[in-house]
């Protein structure tokens, strides 16, 4: 983290995470522990459905890190040998993971030198979540908990999301900036060099930096934000009481995102502030002490760092990845039926339908009860709708529409087909009848509206007739089942 806050009010998105299992911690940490909680049964299935991120490899690549700076005259600042021993590092390893890496040359910064870009080849190019960290320390130590515990966990969630191979429903993109400490000038470069297009590709951006302080908190930048909603739904798990990160604010690489009107969040754990009595009292560890009692010192080592808190933050990501970024998410399936008044026993009420369409007139039968929507069968030129605002729950495994449909004509074609029954949801087409589908009595239609899970959509029959030779659609006994 920097060490001088640039402006008053812009949130640092740093974090540190969790995880449900806890690894065992090494005799090194003295990390603060959380009160246990009795969590949900379904909120904590929802945690378990992200991996879950070894602390055991996290730890390894600060050891990486700290070997590199002890090789290299004791630091990784921006533009040294070590700061480029350590872009190797992460370079090499997501190359071999499969990753698009480009280095990108900052030519403005202090020390000029090269942010690394990382990008997960799946996903809509147009809908990106972006995950970022500096790579970089400052000259005075190794630079450990600032910021290569930042540095290794995205790099661990990387290689983990890399071996999963996930179907991905957004562009996953990792960064590891330069000249953070030197003034966010790395980051800066990055966001500046970005077109308005590029920059609205950017659906959110996470930061993190100092995840592993040994007296940390649990802090959220712009805590109370959509964006930092999956943030806050782990560590809510674990009731970890999460604050707002005031002593981040504006020190951070978020801060150019923000500014350009990318929305950010993160997870902190804090640097030199001190933790209150309060603070301690609910999170473990030493009140009116520092955070981070090594920030910006020699001591910043690999023994400067909360095995508890790195988990934590390891995790952390790793289930705001997958609820972002990857098919399936991990929202809890609420599951049930989303159609109202699916046998239309009750009026019209939720559905909007063209008059008559609800009804119980004699001429065509219900399947049950006595109601049912009919529309067409005049023989003439005539349009008719039903439609219904549905909801679908996210996180199910199956989501299907059924209806109960009877269609009878008087057309003799075997041919062609005159009169359509067209099903919608929104603007997609989900299955088409017509005269050619007549049959004696009500046969059962099931369609898979997976594709439409976690969102609100208009559920909608619209039957088109010609102009002559009747034909008839009948639907009764709709339901939307999610489970």
């Amino acid at each position: 983290m920097r060490g001088r806050t640039l402006s008053a009010g812009i949130a640092l998105a740093v974090f540190a995470g969790m995880t449900v299992p806890l690894a065992a911690q090494p005799a090194t940490a003295s990390p603060p522990t959380a009160t246990t909680v009795n969590r949900p049964i379904a909120a904590s299935a929802a945690a378990l459905a992200a991996p879950d991120i070894s602390i055991a490899n996290v730890q390894a690549h600060l050891t990486q890190f700290n070997a590199i700076a002890t090789s290299n005259g004791g630091n990784r600042r921006a533009g040294s040998a070590g700061y480029t021993a350590s872009l190797n590092y992460v370079k090499t390893r997501l190359q071999s993971a499969g990753y698009t890496v480009s280095e990108q040359y900052c030519s403005s910064c202090r020390y000029p030198s090269n942010n690394l870009i990382a990008e997960w080849p799946g996903g809509p190019a147009d809908q990106v979540v972006m995950f970022g960290a500096h790579l970089d320390g400052v000259a005075a130590g190794p630079g450990i908990n600032d910021n290569a515990t930042g540095s290794s966990t995205l790099l661990e969630n990387a290689l983990v999301l890399a071996a999963q191979n996930p179907t991905m429903t957004k562009r996953v993109r990792f960064a590891w900036w330069t000249d953070e400490e030197q003034g966010l000038n790395g980051s800066r470069f990055y966001v500046n060099s970005l077109s308005a297009t590029q920059r609205g590709y950017i659906k959110g951006y996470y930061n993190f930096d100092m995840v592993g302080s040994t007296n940390g908190g649990y802090f959220i930048n712009r805590v109370t934000s959509t964006t930092a909603a999956p943030l806050k739904a782990y560590w809510d798990l674990l009731g970890l009481q999460p604050e707002e990160n005031i002593e981040g604010q504006g020190r951070s690489d978020d801060y150019y995102f923000q500014q350009a009107g990318i929305p950010t969040s993160g997870y902190a754990a804090g640097a030199s502030a001190r933790k209150t009595s309060a603070q301690a009292a609910k999170w473990g560890g030493t009140a009116n002490s520092a955070y981070d009692p090594c920030y910006h010192r020699s001591c910043d080592t690999t023994a400067n760092v909360s095995a508890t808190v790195l988990n934590r933050a390891a995790d952390g990501v790793a289930y705001a990845l997958w609820q972002l970024a990857v098919g399936g998410g991990t929202p809890t399936c609420t599951g049930g039926q989303v159609v109202g008044n699916g046998g239309f026993e009750s009026g019209s009420t939720p559905w909007t339908a063209s008059s008559g369409v609800i009804t119980n007139a004699s001429g065509q039968p219900a399947r049950t009860g006595s109601y049912k929507a009919w529309l067409n069968g005049f023989g003439s030129t005539r349009t008719e709708s039903l439609s219904q605002s549905v909801t679908l729950p996210a996180g199910c495994a199956t989501y299907t529409l059924s209806f109960w449909l009877h269609i009878d004509t008087a057309e003799t074609t075997s041919s062609t087909a005159y009169d359509r029954l067209t099903v919608q949801a929104g603007s997609t087409t989900l299955a088409t009848y017509s005269n050619l589908n007549a049959a004696t009595g009500y046969v059962q239609r099931s369609l898979n509206v997976a594709a439409f899970a976690g969102q609100t959509v208009t559920l909608r029959f619209t039957g088109t007739e010609d102009s002559s030779l009747q034909t008839t659609f009948v639907i009764d006994d709709v339901t939307l089942q999610a489970s």
